[in-house]
């Protein structure tokens, strides 16, 4: 047990808003042992930068962890040369010049596709009628697994990000992720022949071409579906609702003062999609006059260091305009997301500038409240907007 103040929580609160008390533990109790999460939380952004690049101490290999336990051994629970061999494997198949080649005209196809689809006159909530479906679709195609039905990307990531969070240890929550772990599973064994005879530069292609293990490889399609698919998928309706709710900050990327990619970035610096990622304490260690001792599971809370105000001026406020040079919503040391560049494409290069493009006057359908919830990961889940039928 480390030697850190404990900080009680409501977990139901902190669900809903986990942002009131990572402000509370920034300025009381910036590295906090929350009982209620079983784990200590690193609440700083400089604590965070410095001590995910120290990967003899906060190491990602966690072989009792929930993520090695559900999904197999995979590339973001191994340090060093193991992390970075497999790292390397995959860069093919998610560099910027692989995105830019293979997949964005791919991107925009999907997201053309979609919109086609919507219309105005319908309770169109742009959650499940496009951003889940975009993020799916495109996922489909990184990974491979073109065989896969677009719900059962989201649904089965959803089983998988639930199950890696299940600190409570709810056995039904557990089912769900081997249930989802089972079914990418046989949606691999179907594309193996399929990729076998026709290699192509998807995640499973170019792992089946290196002679990556299988073991290895299913681990890591695991993993590209449980952040590949919520990350995107929240982002996208996170900052279209960003945006509708901040009509100045709209009109800025709208007449380009401000670029797409901007606006995403400030969104995930806001609301950070992904706000936390764990680690394991490797040996005895001190920081900030707390002392840790080894198996200690820590929590690194990107979504708190992404409002540390030592680093962003009024941090809960959404800024486009805000340098987000010191933002961490892609993590900060070796472990940098392998999807960042994919993720930025989707967003900020295809789904952003083309729905507000395309839907004219978008705005919020007022009769329905937008919810939103979690904390490890934070996202919308609803959100009902309305446009302008076009003439003719």
């Amino acid at each position: 047990m480390s030697t850190a103040p404990h900080f009680d929580i409501d977990p139901a609160a902190f669900w809903a808003d986990p942002y009131p008390a990572l402000a509370r533990m920034r300025k009381e109790a910036p590295i906090a042992f929350v009982p209620q999460l079983g784990s200590t939380l690193l609440c700083r952004r400089d604590d965070i930068f410095v001590s995910e690049k120290q990967i003899e101490v906060f190491s990602s290999h966690q072989p009792q962890g929930l993520m090695n336990r559900l999904m197999g051994h995979n590339m973001m629970r191994k340090d060093g040369a193991d992390h970075m061999a497999e790292r390397q494997t995959i860069a093919p198949a998610v560099s910027p010049r692989a995105v830019r080649v293979h997949w964005l005209a791919q991107f925009q196809a999907h997201a053309d596709r979609l919109i086609d689809a919507l219309d105005p006159a319908a309770d169109v909530d742009l959650v499940r009628d496009f951003a889940l479906p975009f993020s799916a679709e495109c996922l489909k195609l990184i990974t491979g697994l073109t065989n896969m039905r677009f719900q059962d990307m989201n649904a089965w990531s959803q089983a998988m990000i639930d199950g890696i969070a299940n600190y409570t240890g709810d056995p039904a929550v557990e089912a769900r992720c081997n249930a989802a772990t089972s079914g990418i599973d046989a949606a691999i064994d179907d594309m193996l022949p399929v990729l076998e005879k026709n290699p192509n530069q998807s995640l499973l292609g170019v792992m089946l071409t290196a002679g990556m293990p299988m073991d290895s490889i299913r681990a890591n399609i695991k993993l590209a579906i449980s952040g590949g698919q919520n990350e995107p998928r929240d982002a996208i309706a996170g900052t279209v609702w960003a945006l509708l709710t901040h009509p100045e900050q709209l009109a800025l990327a709208m007449s380009g003062e401000v670029r797409w990619l901007q606006v995403f970035e400030e969104y995930a610096r806001w609301i950070s999609p992904i706000g936390m990622s764990p680690r394991r304490i490797a040996k005895p260690w001190s920081i900030r006059n707390v002392t840790f001792e080894p198996e200690e599971r820590v929590f690194l809370m990107f979504g708190s260091a992404n409002r540390d105000e030592a680093h962003f001026a009024d941090p809960d406020r959404f800024d486009i305009r805000r340098d987000v040079s010191k933002s961490i919503a892609f993590g900060a040391g070796p472990h940098f997301c392998a999807g960042a560049w994919a993720s930025r494409a989707m967003i900020a290069d295809v789904a952003l500038p083309t729905l507000f493009a395309r839907l004219e006057n978008l705005r919020l359908r007022a009769a329905e409240p937008v919810r939103i919830g979690g904390w490890a990961f934070r996202g919308l889940l609803n959100l009902p907007v309305t446009w302008d039928a076009t003439q003719g």
